[in-house]
């Protein structure tokens, strides 16, 4: 039974393609501790396609943030410290050989709804992309 009350998880990481499989493997326990094991598979793959991206096309740290918002959704977001809009996704009908834009792609067709907004912190830029499951 998922939490009736909000939370929220941040995983601050390296710029270091290990850190997404860590990144994975903490949301996998973070949801089911929390009672959300029905929703690993694709919030996995989410976080995965958005920490990837963090991780590969920026040079600083990134970080995981994870929130839960009574009565059912769940916000996957990854934020790095490039303040460039993300790389349009690629559709999947004109990118079946594109290595890159695929992720996002992914993300938009797996998450119920996705964005990114610029954000800027104790005096560092970046961005902050995120996206929605609801747990219906």
């Amino acid at each position: 039974m998922p939490d009736n009350e909000p939370w929220e998880y941040s995983l601050h990481i390296p710029n270091d393609l290990r850190a997404v499989t860590v990144s994975r493997r903490t949301l996998r326990l973070i949801l089911t501790m929390h009672g959300l094991i029905r929703l690993v598979d694709v919030a996995e793959l989410l976080a995965t396609e958005l920490i990837t991206n963090a991780v590969r096309h920026t040079k600083g740290p990134a970080a995981l943030r994870v929130r839960w918002s009574p009565p059912g959704t769940l916000r996957i977001g990854a934020w790095d410290a490039d303040p460039e809009p993300p790389e349009p996704p690629v559709p999947f009908e004109r990118g079946e050989d594109a290595e890159e834009g695929r992720g996002l792609a992914l993300v938009r067709a797996c998450a119920d709804v996705w964005g990114w907004h610029p954000l800027a912190r104790h005096g560092n830029r970046g961005k902050y992309v995120w996206c929605e499951l609801g747990a219906a």
